[in-house]
Order: C-alpha cells, then structure tokens, then sequence
C-alpha cells in the first residue's frame, strides 16, 4: 500500500487548518459588517425618532404658548366687555331717569346722523362705499327695536369719533379710481387726496372746489410715492411737498392759492 510521506501529510494538514481559519475569519467580518450596518440604521431611527420627538415638543411649546396668549387675551377681553356693559348700564339708567331725555334723544341721534351723511357728501370723496354703509348701519340701528337708547347713543358717537379720526390720519391703499383702473391712493388727514398709478407714469389730486382731479407733475408724483411708501411704514417719515385738496384761505391781499401739504 502506498504512503504518503510524513512530510507531505503534515503541509496538507496545515494548508487545510489555514484555509478553515481563513474562511472562520471572513465569516466573522461580514457578521461584523453586518452587525455595523444594522447599527448604523438602528442610529439613524433613533436620530429620526429624536428629531421628530424635538420637533412635537416644539411644537406642543408653541401650542401652550399660543393657549396663554389666548388665556390672557379672552381675560382681557372679558374685563372691557364687563366695563362696556357697566357704561351702558348707567347710561341706561341715566336716560331712563330723564323723561325729557328720552323724549329728546331719538330725534337728537336722527339729527346727528343726517348732519354725518352731509358731512361725508360734501367732505373729500375717500372709502365712499364703507363711509356710506356706515351711514345706513346708523339708520337701521335708530330704527331697531332691539338696540336701548344708549346703545343707539353709542352707536352714533363711534361713528362720528370715526369720521374725526380721519382728519389725524396718513393712509394709503389700492383700490379702483373711477371704478376702472386700479391705482393707490393716498390721504392726508382732509386737506390732501391723491392717486398713483402702479407704474408711477401718472398722478392726481382731488380738488374739492372744483370736484374733479388735477394732473400731477413729475416731482409730485415722486413726492406722492414717497408719501405712499410712508403710510405702508415702508419708508422714514419725510417732509412731503404736495398741492392740497381743499382750498386755503388766505388773507384779504391775496388770492386763493393750491397751497403745499406737508
């Protein structure tokens, strides 16, 4: 029988000892590979899961920030209604003590409603259609069974402080001039009413003596954008050179003037 020798035996046994050590090796690295990437996408849902989770506490901070706001809100809300119901009340219980008050009252607040739409007729021609809904909201209220005299009273004075507060005011906004082109406007309290076109090319001041619109120059007009910019908070308050709507008066000497509004 043949034998293999001795030697030979003992390098194949070696040769298939490292290649079994190898092969033992190579399985433990694609387990270590594996068990890396397995890690790697355990981190990267516990990453996600923490960024979501901050982003709900963020969110949940913001709500309960939001709910105080309300909280406080409806509080102080809550407190202006109960002093507005207190005014009423003794105004109430004031008319009601007053025989001739009451007698007196509706047509006073009818006066004083007719004197308002004149006012508004005659006064420049801005926001006509909400000035005039006003109007016909004051006339359904003295008419409605529902409203108390004082409330009616209230009513009334709030639509006048209102139109007063329109004289104190710089205001600008888009809307239609003519009912056809769209274009802004700018006031200036009662002495200055203006239109812009979006492109800047052209421009106008209402005269109320003559009840019409002036054309613009261009340095008015340029002045009149700066004005508009102003009023949208978009530019620093500036001296503004325009001519003014209503006539000025001017002493006996001298004759009636377009004037400056500044």
């Amino acid at each position: 029988m043949f034998r293999f020798p001795a030697a030979l035996v003992a390098v194949v046994g070696l040769c298939a000892g490292g290649l079994a050590q190898g092969q033992a090796q190579e399985s433990l690295v694609d387990r270590s590979v594996e068990a890396q990437r397995h890690q790697a996408k355990l981190q990267t849902r516990i990453d996600d899961a923490d960024d979501e989770t901050r982003r709900l506490i963020g969110e949940l901070r913001k709500a309960r920030a939001e709910a105080q706001r309300v909280e406080a809100y409806n509080a102080e809300l809550a407190r202006v209604v109960e002093r507005q119901e207190e005014t009423l009340a003794r105004r109430e219980r004031a008319l009601e003590g007053s025989a001739t008050t009451r007698e007196g009252l509706p047509p006073l607040l009818r006066g004083m409603v007719e004197r308002l739409d004149h006012w508004i007729e005659a006064d420049l021609p801005f926001l006509q259609d909400e000035r005039r809904a006003r109007i016909a909201s004051l006339e359904r209220a003295l008419s409605d069974p529902a409203l108390s005299p004082a409330e009616r009273l209230d009513r009334v004075l709030a639509a006048w402080r209102g139109e007063l507060a329109y004289g104190r005011e710089l205001d600008a906004w888009r809307g239609l001039l003519d009912g056809e082109r769209e274009v802004d406007f700018l006031r200036l309290g009662r002495i200055g009413f203006y239109y812009l076109t979006p492109n800047g090319r052209e421009g106008g001041v209402w005269k109320a003596d003559e009840q019409a619109w002036q054309p613009l120059e261009k340095a008015s007009r340029q002045a009149l954008e700066n004005g508009i910019r102003i009023a949208r908070e978009q530019r620093a308050p500036e001296l503004l050179t325009l001519p003014v709507s209503q006539p000025i008066s001017q002493p006996k000497t001298s004759h009636e003037s377009g004037g400056e509004a500044s």
